[in-house]
């Protein structure tokens, strides 16, 4: 059964086929959508986010040269800097947006991606759903890839810029993260179905 978030008509949930949308019979509300993107695609994406993850996290952003010194900026380098020089809540939050919560969400996606697969609801699939709702809007690496373009290419009229592989790993990152931002989770409350009592 599917439940109409516009106007609470009640409707049978059926398979979609490629391009198919379905849409609310009483206020033409988009209901669902096919999505090609299986529970082991997901499964397989989550985990590629997670590599690209670490990667962008210890690989330096960005090299600024000057009078031949340079030096690589990496985002924690980036964070403690601000943190030490008086903006803590600009840091605290460019550590949340851009470390802890996609971290957490890539960790609680993979949980329930994993039990889905299994076909049966584990222990914190509830709360990690939950979590995963609330944290869709606050990861910020687009915002945050958008930002260091802008500033490098602002930036080029002082220094030698070169880009590094934590750049490039933000820039995957970010592609990852929009993928299966776009998928709807509510489907695996279906695939992972309540133990029996």
């Amino acid at each position: 059964m599917q439940i109409c978030e516009d106007c609470d008509t009640v409707h049978r949930r059926r398979p979609l086929s490629r391009g198919e949308v379905a849409r609310c019979a009483c206020c033409g509300a988009e209901l669902d959508r096919h999505h090609g993107l299986g529970v082991n695609e997901l499964l397989a994406l989550v985990l590629t986010s997670g590599i690209v993850f670490v990667v962008a996290n210890v690989w330096p952003i960005v090299t600024l040269g000057l009078n031949g010194q340079h030096v690589s900026a990496r985002l924690w380098g980036v964070i403690l800097a601000m943190w030490e020089r008086g903006a803590p809540i600009v840091a605290v939050i460019a550590a949340a947006t851009l470390f802890f919560f996609p971290a957490l969400r890539m960790l609680l996606l993979g949980l329930v991606l994993v039990q889905a697969r299994r076909g049966r609801r584990g222990a914190g699939f509830r709360p990690a759903m939950v979590a995963l709702h609330y944290l869709r809007p606050w990861t910020m690496n687009e915002v945050f890839v958008l930002g260091t373009l802008v500033a490098i290419v602002k930036v080029r009229a002082y220094f030698e810029v070169a880009t590094d592989p934590g750049l490039y790993g933000y820039v995957a990152l970010m592609m990852l993260i929009t993928v299966f931002s776009g998928v709807d989770l509510r489907r695996l409350w279906e695939l992972a179905r309540e133990p029996a009592a």
